[in-house]
């Protein structure tokens, strides 16, 4: 006779999932706005054309929002839980993928949501 599996149904495994990031540690979420997956990277990097340049208009750091207006004229608020908002101070130039949620400061590359 075997034992029987006892395995949690899929809700109480959501509800006791928490990104660490609220807690103040590496991001452990993959969702929009949180940490970038290697794959969302790739994916963002095969498709250049699709990247525009745009500037940071607001970004508060203890929030994670950001608002970046592209050069043609489009605004973008955007939210960032790793710290987007701390490397793109206002007037910061940046790149946003907005087909894949990508907004690279620089060399680094953060996912985010758009709000």
């Amino acid at each position: 006779m075997s034992t029987p599996l006892n395995r949690p149904s899929p809700l109480p495994v959501r509800e006791r999932a928490a990104c660490m990031c609220s807690h103040g540690d590496r991001c452990s979420s993959f969702a929009p706005g949180h940490a970038l997956h290697l794959i969302q990277a790739r994916i963002a990097s095969a498709t250049p054309a699709e990247w525009v340049d745009a500037l940071v208009e607001s970004a508060d750091a203890l929030t994670g929002d950001l608002v970046v207006r592209t050069l043609d004229g489009d605004v973008h608020a955007l939210w960032n839980a790793p710290g987007a908002a701390l490397e793109a101070a206002p007037g910061t130039p940046v790149a946003l993928h907005g087909r894949y949620g990508v907004l690279a400061v620089g060399r680094t590359q953060f996912n985010v949501a758009a709000l």
